[in-house]
């Protein structure tokens, strides 16, 4: 198949996720099917909803193992829950088990801000990453969320907010990606960091 493979699984907005792809000319399929994700050249992984829920689907269908997989070979970029499903463990509503592709939890964010933590907030950078080529200090993003995570090696964290207390906004290790926001819905910035995931299977 070739292209970026985002996994269908029944958890995600499929179509802004599509439509901003199609807008910047990359080749994408949406699929189910083992056999396509490892015939593709990148893997994105979308999410809304609750971390349990999201896991227990990927787990049913197999795709989770097929995940684990081909992180060793293709890039990765999991979207809000996605990012999320990305980590060891979630403890959304109970404590249950992710993909374990990097340290660390997902926990309820403490702030005294109001939750769900609903709209745009600009990013710093901690650390470097072709993730974030041609995206300046301070630039906004859309975040949608009332859980984040906590990695384990702070050498993952890519990107960081903060709404009360420092969030983790991005993260990245080896072949595999995370945004806690919303790149499809994050206008000019979000476009810019998608077409730099489509360029890192090039």
């Amino acid at each position: 198949m070739g292209g970026i493979a985002i996994v269908d699984y029944g958890v995600g907005n499929l179509k802004s996720i599509t439509n901003a792809m199609d807008y910047l000319g990359l080749n994408t399929c949406i699929t189910g099917d083992r056999r396509e994700l490892e015939r593709a050249d990148a893997i994105l992984l979308p999410g809304v909803g609750a971390f349990p829920d999201a896991a227990e689907k990927l787990r049913g269908t197999g795709l989770d193992e097929v995940i684990v997989a081909q992180s060793e070979k293709k890039p990765i970029l999991g979207i809000c829950l996605g990012m999320q499903l990305l980590f060891e463990r979630g403890e959304e509503g109970r404590s249950c088990a992710g993909l374990g592709l990097l340290p660390g939890c997902v926990q309820r964010i403490v702030t005294r801000e109001k939750l769900p933590h609903i709209g745009w907030n600009s990013l710093s950078f901690p650390n470097p990453s072709p993730l974030f080529a041609g995206v300046e200090e301070g630039s906004y993003v859309y975040f949608v969320h009332s859980f984040c995570a906590v990695p384990a090696d702070s050498s993952t964290v890519l990107a960081q907010t903060d709404y009360g207390t420092p969030v983790t906004a991005a993260v990245g290790k080896g072949n595999v990606y995370g945004c806690q926001f919303h790149p499809e819905k994050s206008g000019e910035v979000g476009l810019q960091i998608l077409r730099n995931f489509g360029g890192l299977n090039r």
